[in-house]
Protein backbone atom coordinates (compact mmCIF):
# COMPACT_ATOMS: atom_id res chain seq x y z
CA UNK A 1 0.00 0.00 0.00
CA UNK A 2 1.81 3.07 -1.16
CA UNK A 3 1.17 6.25 1.47
CA UNK A 4 2.84 9.49 2.40
CA UNK A 5 4.30 11.07 5.17
CA UNK A 6 4.05 14.46 6.30
CA UNK A 7 6.15 16.71 8.66
CA UNK A 8 4.98 19.77 11.05
CA UNK A 9 6.71 21.90 13.30
CA UNK A 10 4.26 24.03 16.14
CA UNK A 11 4.89 27.67 16.23
CA UNK A 12 3.88 30.25 18.80
CA UNK A 13 0.36 30.91 16.28
CA UNK A 14 -0.87 27.29 17.03
CA UNK A 15 0.14 26.85 20.91
CA UNK A 16 -2.42 25.81 22.89
CA UNK A 17 -4.57 24.05 19.59
CA UNK A 18 -6.27 20.70 20.03
CA UNK A 19 -4.04 18.56 17.37
CA UNK A 20 -6.78 17.83 15.53
CA UNK A 21 -7.72 21.61 14.94
CA UNK A 22 -4.33 21.94 13.67
CA UNK A 23 -3.94 18.89 11.46
CA UNK A 24 -7.53 19.95 9.82
CA UNK A 25 -5.94 23.79 9.11
CA UNK A 26 -2.69 21.95 7.63
CA UNK A 27 -4.24 19.25 5.80
CA UNK A 28 -7.37 21.23 4.46
CA UNK A 29 -7.68 18.59 1.46
CA UNK A 30 -9.29 16.15 3.98
CA UNK A 31 -12.08 15.79 6.25
CA UNK A 32 -11.39 15.62 10.16
CA UNK A 33 -12.82 12.18 10.22
CA UNK A 34 -10.24 11.10 7.57
CA UNK A 35 -7.14 12.45 9.76
CA UNK A 36 -8.50 11.00 12.75
CA UNK A 37 -7.43 7.52 10.97
CA UNK A 38 -4.28 8.50 9.80
CA UNK A 39 -0.93 7.49 12.25
CA UNK A 40 0.04 10.34 13.77
CA UNK A 41 3.42 10.65 16.20
CA UNK A 42 3.54 13.68 18.41
CA UNK A 43 7.55 14.26 19.21
CA UNK A 44 8.09 10.40 18.26
CA UNK A 45 5.19 8.82 20.07
CA UNK A 46 1.74 7.61 18.96
CA UNK A 47 -0.66 10.71 19.69
CA UNK A 48 -4.15 11.44 21.00
CA UNK A 49 -6.23 13.76 18.86
CA UNK A 50 -7.09 15.86 21.43
CA UNK A 51 -3.49 16.95 23.00
CA UNK A 52 -2.88 20.13 23.32
CA UNK A 53 0.11 21.46 21.56
CA UNK A 54 3.24 23.36 22.66
CA UNK A 55 5.48 25.55 20.75
CA UNK A 56 8.70 23.28 18.59
CA UNK A 57 6.30 20.00 18.98
CA UNK A 58 7.15 17.60 15.99
CA UNK A 59 3.92 16.07 14.41
CA UNK A 60 4.55 13.21 11.80
CA UNK A 61 1.82 12.29 9.79
CA UNK A 62 1.63 8.77 7.73
CA UNK A 63 -1.42 9.04 5.14
CA UNK A 64 -2.63 6.44 3.59
CA UNK A 65 -2.85 6.74 -0.95
CA UNK A 66 -6.69 7.57 -0.56
CA UNK A 67 -7.79 4.92 -2.76
CA UNK A 68 -7.97 2.85 0.12
CA UNK A 69 -10.69 4.27 1.46
CA UNK A 70 -12.44 3.47 -1.75
CA UNK A 71 -11.57 0.34 -1.34
CA UNK A 72 -12.82 0.49 2.15
CA UNK A 73 -16.42 0.69 0.84
CA UNK A 74 -16.16 -2.81 -1.49
CA UNK A 75 -17.36 -3.01 -4.78
CA UNK A 76 -20.32 -4.22 -6.27
CA UNK A 77 -21.75 -5.19 -10.01
CA UNK A 78 -25.30 -6.02 -9.05
CA UNK A 79 -27.03 -3.65 -10.49
CA UNK A 80 -27.59 -1.42 -13.71
CA UNK A 81 -27.01 2.15 -12.89
CA UNK A 82 -29.20 4.44 -14.80
CA UNK A 83 -27.04 7.41 -15.36
CA UNK A 84 -28.41 11.00 -15.66
CA UNK A 85 -25.30 12.79 -16.23
CA UNK A 86 -21.60 12.61 -15.21
CA UNK A 87 -18.07 14.54 -15.49
CA UNK A 88 -14.78 14.33 -13.98
CA UNK A 89 -16.34 15.62 -10.60
CA UNK A 90 -19.93 14.88 -10.15
CA UNK A 91 -22.51 11.93 -11.08
CA UNK A 92 -26.20 11.83 -11.25
CA UNK A 93 -28.27 8.99 -11.31
CA UNK A 94 -31.54 7.33 -10.97
CA UNK A 95 -32.03 5.24 -7.46
CA UNK A 96 -34.03 2.42 -7.99
CA UNK A 97 -36.37 1.44 -4.79
CA UNK A 98 -35.07 -1.20 -2.45
CA UNK A 99 -31.84 -0.37 -2.60
CA UNK A 100 -29.27 1.08 0.30
CA UNK A 101 -27.46 3.67 0.05
CA UNK A 102 -24.06 2.44 1.38
CA UNK A 103 -22.69 -0.23 3.66
CA UNK A 104 -24.18 -0.50 7.02
CA UNK A 105 -24.12 -3.21 9.94
CA UNK A 106 -26.88 -4.81 8.07
CA UNK A 107 -26.24 -4.06 4.59
CA UNK A 108 -22.65 -5.06 3.55
CA UNK A 109 -22.54 -5.84 -0.13
CA UNK A 110 -25.52 -4.85 -3.41
CA UNK A 111 -25.53 -1.19 -2.02
CA UNK A 112 -25.83 1.70 -4.64
CA UNK A 113 -22.43 3.62 -3.47
CA UNK A 114 -20.88 0.22 -4.11
CA UNK A 115 -22.36 -0.36 -7.26
CA UNK A 116 -21.07 3.31 -8.07
CA UNK A 117 -17.30 2.10 -7.25
CA UNK A 118 -17.60 -0.22 -9.75
CA UNK A 119 -18.32 2.36 -12.33
CA UNK A 120 -15.78 5.36 -11.31
CA UNK A 121 -14.42 6.39 -8.20
CA UNK A 122 -15.82 8.89 -5.63
CA UNK A 123 -14.22 11.20 -3.66
CA UNK A 124 -13.32 9.93 -0.29
CA UNK A 125 -14.31 12.74 1.41
CA UNK A 126 -17.82 11.26 3.04
CA UNK A 127 -15.15 8.73 4.58
CA UNK A 128 -15.07 4.84 3.95
CA UNK A 129 -18.23 3.91 3.72
CA UNK A 130 -19.84 6.62 2.39
CA UNK A 131 -17.72 8.38 0.05
CA UNK A 132 -18.71 11.22 -2.70
CA UNK A 133 -22.12 10.89 -0.69
CA UNK A 134 -23.85 14.46 0.34
CA UNK A 135 -26.98 13.75 0.61
CA UNK A 136 -29.49 10.35 1.06
CA UNK A 137 -32.51 8.78 0.00
CA UNK A 138 -34.06 5.69 2.04
CA UNK A 139 -33.79 2.41 0.76
CA UNK A 140 -37.38 2.81 -0.34
CA UNK A 141 -37.36 5.77 -1.89
CA UNK A 142 -36.20 6.50 -5.66
CA UNK A 143 -35.44 8.87 -7.49
CA UNK A 144 -32.30 11.20 -8.71
CA UNK A 145 -29.34 11.78 -7.02
CA UNK A 146 -25.93 13.52 -7.10
CA UNK A 147 -22.98 12.35 -6.09
CA UNK A 148 -19.21 13.90 -5.52
CA UNK A 149 -16.33 12.25 -7.63
CA UNK A 150 -14.13 15.07 -7.08
CA UNK A 151 -12.81 16.52 -3.90
CA UNK A 152 -13.74 20.04 -5.12
CA UNK A 153 -16.84 18.96 -6.02
CA UNK A 154 -17.47 17.24 -2.61
CA UNK A 155 -16.92 20.46 -0.35
CA UNK A 156 -19.03 22.66 -3.00
CA UNK A 157 -21.65 20.55 -2.83
CA UNK A 158 -21.69 19.90 1.19
CA UNK A 159 -22.11 23.33 1.08
CA UNK A 160 -25.44 23.60 -1.06
CA UNK A 161 -26.91 21.47 0.95
CA UNK A 162 -26.20 22.94 4.31
CA UNK A 163 -27.35 26.44 3.01
CA UNK A 164 -30.43 24.43 0.97
CA UNK A 165 -29.32 26.39 -2.23
CA UNK A 166 -31.07 24.02 -4.36
CA UNK A 167 -34.22 22.71 -5.53
CA UNK A 168 -35.86 19.32 -4.56
CA UNK A 169 -39.17 17.86 -5.54
CA UNK A 170 -41.01 14.42 -4.70
CA UNK A 171 -44.12 12.69 -5.94
CA UNK A 172 -46.07 11.36 -2.97
CA UNK A 173 -49.07 8.93 -3.62
CA UNK A 174 -50.92 9.53 -0.05
CA UNK A 175 -53.97 8.65 1.30
CA UNK A 176 -56.65 11.04 1.93
CA UNK A 177 -58.05 13.62 -0.57
CA UNK A 178 -57.22 17.10 0.73
CA UNK A 179 -59.62 20.18 0.31
CA UNK A 180 -56.75 22.31 -0.44
CA UNK A 181 -54.11 22.85 -3.36
CA UNK A 182 -51.65 23.64 -1.77
CA UNK A 183 -50.15 23.94 2.16
CA UNK A 184 -46.69 24.63 4.00
CA UNK A 185 -46.24 22.40 7.07
CA UNK A 186 -43.68 23.89 8.91
CA UNK A 187 -42.34 21.50 12.56
CA UNK A 188 -39.84 20.69 14.19
CA UNK A 189 -38.83 17.11 13.70
CA UNK A 190 -36.71 14.88 16.54
CA UNK A 191 -36.31 10.89 16.88
CA UNK A 192 -38.72 9.60 18.67
CA UNK A 193 -37.86 8.45 22.07
CA UNK A 194 -40.73 5.09 21.85
CA UNK A 195 -39.26 4.18 18.81
CA UNK A 196 -35.42 5.01 17.81
CA UNK A 197 -36.15 4.22 14.60
CA UNK A 198 -38.86 6.55 13.45
CA UNK A 199 -38.70 10.46 13.38
CA UNK A 200 -41.66 11.92 14.63
CA UNK A 201 -42.72 16.11 14.72
CA UNK A 202 -41.94 17.89 17.93
CA UNK A 203 -43.58 21.05 19.74
CA UNK A 204 -39.63 22.03 21.38
CA UNK A 205 -36.59 21.17 20.14
CA UNK A 206 -35.42 18.71 16.73
CA UNK A 207 -35.10 20.65 13.92
CA UNK A 208 -37.09 23.38 11.94
CA UNK A 209 -38.51 21.52 8.81
CA UNK A 210 -40.69 22.70 6.10
CA UNK A 211 -41.84 21.22 3.38
CA UNK A 212 -44.31 22.92 0.27
CA UNK A 213 -47.08 20.54 -0.87
CA UNK A 214 -48.87 21.15 -4.19
CA UNK A 215 -52.00 18.51 -5.18
CA UNK A 216 -50.96 16.83 -8.57
CA UNK A 217 -53.87 14.79 -8.70
CA UNK A 218 -56.67 13.11 -6.95
CA UNK A 219 -58.54 10.13 -7.12
CA UNK A 220 -62.09 10.41 -4.69
CA UNK A 221 -63.53 7.03 -5.46
CA UNK A 222 -59.95 5.51 -4.11
CA UNK A 223 -59.41 8.28 -1.28
CA UNK A 224 -55.68 8.65 -2.41
CA UNK A 225 -53.76 11.85 -3.68
CA UNK A 226 -50.93 12.58 -5.46
CA UNK A 227 -48.78 15.41 -3.77
CA UNK A 228 -45.91 17.65 -5.64
CA UNK A 229 -43.96 18.16 -1.92
CA UNK A 230 -40.86 20.41 -2.29
CA UNK A 231 -38.05 20.14 0.36
CA UNK A 232 -37.12 22.71 1.94
CA UNK A 233 -35.02 21.79 4.81
CA UNK A 234 -33.72 18.27 4.65
CA UNK A 235 -34.93 16.50 7.59
CA UNK A 236 -34.55 12.41 8.62
CA UNK A 237 -37.96 11.15 6.37
CA UNK A 238 -39.21 14.47 6.41
CA UNK A 239 -42.00 14.18 3.93
CA UNK A 240 -43.05 10.64 5.14
CA UNK A 241 -43.28 12.57 9.37
CA UNK A 242 -44.77 16.01 7.52
CA UNK A 243 -47.64 14.18 5.44
CA UNK A 244 -48.51 11.45 8.27
CA UNK A 245 -48.55 14.03 10.85
CA UNK A 246 -51.38 16.08 9.17
CA UNK A 247 -53.64 13.32 7.88
CA UNK A 248 -52.17 12.06 4.60
CA UNK A 249 -49.73 8.99 5.07
CA UNK A 250 -47.75 7.75 2.19
CA UNK A 251 -49.24 4.59 0.53
CA UNK A 252 -47.33 1.59 1.29
CA UNK A 253 -45.45 3.38 4.15
CA UNK A 254 -44.48 0.42 6.38
CA UNK A 255 -42.94 2.66 9.21
CA UNK A 256 -45.48 6.09 9.04
CA UNK A 257 -48.42 5.14 6.65
CA UNK A 258 -50.63 3.34 8.89
CA UNK A 259 -52.13 1.28 5.90
CA UNK A 260 -53.54 -1.70 8.05
CA UNK A 261 -56.39 1.25 9.11
CA UNK A 262 -56.78 2.33 5.30
CA UNK A 263 -56.47 -0.93 3.74
CA UNK A 264 -60.26 -1.61 5.05
CA UNK A 265 -61.78 0.86 2.97
CA UNK A 266 -60.15 -0.20 -0.20
CA UNK A 267 -63.04 -1.63 -2.61
CA UNK A 268 -61.25 -2.15 -5.64
CA UNK A 269 -59.29 -5.56 -5.78
CA UNK A 270 -56.52 -4.60 -8.35
CA UNK A 271 -55.72 -1.66 -5.62
CA UNK A 272 -56.57 -3.71 -2.60
CA UNK A 273 -53.47 -6.47 -4.22
CA UNK A 274 -50.83 -3.63 -5.04
CA UNK A 275 -51.12 -2.19 -1.51
CA UNK A 276 -50.91 -5.31 -0.11
CA UNK A 277 -47.94 -7.11 -2.01
CA UNK A 278 -46.14 -3.96 -2.68
CA UNK A 279 -42.79 -2.97 -0.48
CA UNK A 280 -41.73 0.65 -0.09
CA UNK A 281 -43.60 4.08 0.48
CA UNK A 282 -44.88 5.44 -2.81
CA UNK A 283 -42.12 8.57 -2.67
CA UNK A 284 -40.25 9.49 -5.50
CA UNK A 285 -37.17 12.40 -5.46
CA UNK A 286 -38.45 13.92 -9.11
CA UNK A 287 -36.28 16.90 -9.95
CA UNK A 288 -33.23 17.94 -8.19
CA UNK A 289 -31.61 21.51 -9.41
CA UNK A 290 -28.75 22.64 -7.97
CA UNK A 291 -25.33 25.15 -9.33
CA UNK A 292 -22.58 22.84 -10.07
CA UNK A 293 -19.94 22.99 -7.91
CA UNK A 294 -16.96 23.11 -10.01
CA UNK A 295 -18.06 25.28 -13.10
CA UNK A 296 -20.71 27.19 -11.48
CA UNK A 297 -23.45 25.58 -14.17
CA UNK A 298 -27.00 25.52 -13.73
CA UNK A 299 -27.82 21.96 -13.73
CA UNK A 300 -31.75 20.25 -14.19
CA UNK A 301 -32.59 17.05 -13.84
CA UNK A 302 -35.96 15.01 -13.87
CA UNK A 303 -36.76 11.47 -12.91
CA UNK A 304 -39.51 10.07 -14.38
CA UNK A 305 -41.95 7.77 -12.34
CA UNK A 306 -40.61 4.25 -11.93
CA UNK A 307 -42.16 1.72 -13.22
CA UNK A 308 -43.99 0.54 -9.64
CA UNK A 309 -45.42 4.01 -9.18
CA UNK A 310 -46.99 4.00 -13.12
CA UNK A 311 -48.42 0.99 -12.39
CA UNK A 312 -50.12 2.66 -9.46
CA UNK A 313 -51.25 5.62 -10.88
CA UNK A 314 -52.71 3.55 -14.29
CA UNK A 315 -55.51 1.56 -11.60
CA UNK A 316 -56.11 4.80 -9.58
CA UNK A 317 -56.96 6.45 -12.88
CA UNK A 318 -59.17 3.26 -14.13
CA UNK A 319 -61.18 3.91 -10.32
CA UNK A 320 -61.27 7.47 -10.85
Amino acid sequence: MQQKTCDFFVSDTDAGIRLDRFLVSQLPEYSRSEIQRFDVLLNGAPAKFSSRLHVGDKIVVTIPERETYVAAAGISNDLELNILYEDSDIIVLDKPRGVVMYPSAGNKTGTLVQNILSHTHLSTLGGDTRPGVVHRLDKDTSGVMVFAKSDAAYRGLVKTFSAHDLTRKYIAFVWGVPNWDGADITGNIARSSRNRQKMTMVKSGGKPAHTIVNVADVWPRAGVSMFRCTLMTGRTHQIRVHLSAHGFPVLCDPVYGRGSNRLASVRNPELLEFLKTHNGQMLHAEVLDFTHPVTGEKMHFKSHLPDDMSVLKAILDEIG
